[in-house]
Parts: C-alpha cells; sequence; structure tokens
C-alpha cells in the first residue's frame, strides 16, 4: 500500500534506520540522509532496509544521500534522530532549502530542542514550517549494519508538542497513519520537562563506567541499573518533576512512564526497570565516547538544571551527574550546552516562558521591552 506523505529521515544511526525501514516497510516514501557518506555506502548501491525484532521484513528507500537539501526536497515530513548535539547545525544546513508546509519532528529533542531549532530557522528563513518535538524516541531498537535495525519494543504512548502549540493537532493528524502512538502534549515545555533520556541515560552509564570501559558485556538497563542506581535515578527524577510542577507543567514519574509505555510495573524505578520486557537484551555501550554523555548531559541535563537555577532550585542529583561527567571526560558541558540563556528563557517569567512555547514570539517582545 502506497501512502500519500513523503518522509525525509535524518540520521542513519540506531533511530534512524529502525524508522526509516519501518515507514518504507508500510508504503511511504522515505529519503534518508546521513552527514557521513560512509556510513550509507552499502545503502545508496541497495536501499533495502531489513527489520527483525517487534517489527519484521523490508522497506525499500526512495534515496539515500548526504546532500540535505536533497534529501528534504518535497518531503512532507522531515523526521530529526541525530543527537541534540547536532540539532543546532542541522537547522542552519536545512533552513536555506527549507518549503512552506513542511513538518520537522525532532525523536527525540531533548530538554529544549524545538526550542533551539524553532528560533535557528526562524532566524534564517520566512518560510512557513513547523517544528516539533517527541519526548522520546517511539523505539526501543539497536542498528546492526548499515542495512539492519532490530525493534526490540515500541512505546505505546509518546507525547509530541509544536511550535505554535496550535499545530499540535495537526502535526497529530499528519503522523497518525504511521505513528498512531504520538499523542498530544500541551507545549514543548512539558514535553522538554518529561525527558525521560535524563534519567535513563547519563547516570547509569557513568555509574557503571568502569565495566563499560573495560568492555564487560551486560544488559544496560536491567544489569546496569541496581537498586541503589535505581534509587538514586528516582531522586533525580524527583528534581525534574519539581522543575516541571513549578512551571506549571504536567509530568509523570519515570517509574509511571515505564508503566505507561510499556506496561512495566514495579513498588520502585529499579523494579518497574527489572519488568519492562522492552529493555531486555539492550546491551550496554563498547566506551564512554557516547551520546548517553556527550548528548544527554549537555542537551538534557544542563538545560534542566539552567532552568531550575532560574527559578531557585536546588538539583543536587543533576547537578552531581553533571559534575561527575565533567570530571571523567574533561569536557565543560556548561560551555556547549543549552542553558536558559541559549534557549531564549532567561529572565522569563513562567507565564512567558509558556507563552514563547504556544505563540513563538515572547522572546522578541521580551528583548524589545529591554531594549527600550
Amino acid at each position: 500500500m502506497k501512502r500519500n506523505i513523503n518522509y525525509a529521515v535524518i540520521g542513519a544511526g540506531n533511530g534512524g534506520i529502525a524508522m526509516a525501514g519501518y515507514l518504507a516497510l508500510i508504503g511511504y516514501g522515505v529519503n534518508l540522509y546521513n552527514r557521513t557518506k560512509d556510513n550509507i555506502l552499502s545503502l545508496i548501491y541497495d536501499p533495502i532496509i531489513e527489520l527483525s525484532g517487534e517489527v519484521k521484513g523490508t522497506g525499500r528507500l526512495n534515496i539515500i544521500t548526504d546532500d540535505i537539501e536533497m534529501a528534504i526536497r518535497g518531503a512532507d515530513v522531515i523526521m530529526v534522530t541525530i543527537p541534540a548535539m547536532g540539532h543546532y547545525d542541522l537547522a542552519k544546513s536545512m533552513a536555506p532549502y527549507l518549503e512552506d508546509g513542511q513538518i520537522i519532528v525532532l525523536n527525540p529533542g531533548r530538554t529544549g530542542g524545538a526550542l533551539e531549532v524553532y528560533s535557528v530557522i526562524r532566524s534564517l528563513t520566512h518560510k512557513k514550517v513547523i517544528v516539533a518535538e517527541a519526548q522520546t524516541f517511539i523505539y526501543a531498537c539497536r542498528k546492526t549494519s548499515q542495512k539492519s535495525a532490530h525493534i526490540f519494543k515500541s512505546k505505546k504512548e509518546v507525547k509530541l508538542a509544536a511550535i505554535p502549540s496550535v499545530m499540535t493537532s495537526y502535526v497529530l493528524d499528519v503522523l497518525n497513519d504511521a505513528y498512531p502512538q504520538f499523542i498530544a502534549a500541551s507545549n514543548v515545555i512539558e514535553t522538554s520537562i518529561n525527558n525521560y533520556g535524563a534519567i535513563f541515560h547519563p547516570a547509569p552509564t557513568l555509574l557503571n563506567c568502569g565495566h563499560i570501559e573495560r568492555g564487560a558485556p551486560f544488559e544496560y538497563y536491567t544489569e546496569g541499573i541496581t537498586p541503589s542506581i535505581g534509587n538514586f535515578l528516582e531522586k533525580m527524577d524527583h528534581e525534574r518533576m519539581k522543575i516541571g510542577r513549578l512551571l506549571n507543567v504536567d509530568t509523570v514519574s519515570a517509574k509511571d512512564w515505564l508503566e505507561e509505555t510499556y506496561n512495566a510495573r514495579g513498588n520502585s524505578l529499579y523494579e518497574a526497570v527489572q519488568n519492562n520486557p522492552g529493555y531486555k537484551g539492550l546491551q550496554a555501550p563498547k566506551g564512554l565516547n557516547i551520546r548517553y554523555i556527550y548528548e544527554d548531559v549537555p542537551y538534557s541535563l544542563i538545560p534542566l538544571s539552567s532552568i531550575a537555577k532560574e527559578l531557585n532550585v536546588e538539583t543536587p542529583a543533576i547537578d552531581s551527574i553533571i559534575r561527575l561527567a565533567t570530571l571523567i571526560t574533561g569536557k565543560n558541558f556548561f560551555e556547549q550546552g543549552r542553558t536558559a540563556e541559549r534557549l531564549g528563557l532567561k529572565g522569563l517569567s513562567i507565564k512567558e516562558i509558556h507563552e514563547y512555547a504556544e505563540k513563538g514570539s515572547v522572546i522578541e517582545e521580551k528583548k524589545e521591552e529591554v531594549a527600550s
């Protein structure tokens, strides 16, 4: 069956290969872009992706390219699956070639992704495009080769919001046939605060860094999250939820999210992780030079910590992981991270933060007030 929407998938990593393969498998026209051509050479020669696991089958792609203009030309929906550290540069590279009516979806945005991309695109083009973000990636998956991916589990529900928020329902209608799991969030502040990668990625990686550096094989979630690590993650999660409550955001705990998303129940976060079938078999990374640190610290934890400071909220558990990441890697993540200032939120009231997310205009108004 041929669907009448054309997709461009940006990034040929774990998520990009799984998403492009799935969309092609169910009948959509799909272009796949990757910045590094060497990683897509086999697909350029033979544009077939094979999926295993929860979804089985093969999908044939239309265009595979390292040319961003070619990738997004004529696409109705641009699904961005690259790590958050690439969002800013990607927005700059796409801006000259965007077309009126296109929808850009960050899968996921992490914390503040849609705010950042929307701001960059508006500064570079007058094209009328919609920027949306999902609060998390829709699959638990792994790329098994340049041309194949294994989907362990699809999430039952993933919240999504657009800028301006009045366009969220339109975006959901467009995506519904392929991904009925997407449901509306109130705005991108909600999807940013309910960023569960901030909880599940950096801390377990850093607290298991000895095993990871030795290359010891273990299941990242079910073995890497022990009772004590699970207890620490709950402390981080409580801080995240406190920020959300102060921002008047509908927050869901990580434990409850596991139940809603995977039917994984438990009396604690540790127990819920152990009871999650979607995490079974997901192996730990082979080293520390991975996005769980270099993406999730500057683009998930830094904005949470920075926004908390704007709200006069202490986040000792979150800040301890930022400091540990800085000490272990030698990187100053605050220099590259999404601070409240970089996101245009510094000095805004809670009402103004939501106004910007809902209308996409309060930042300019605020600057004009300051200038006058």
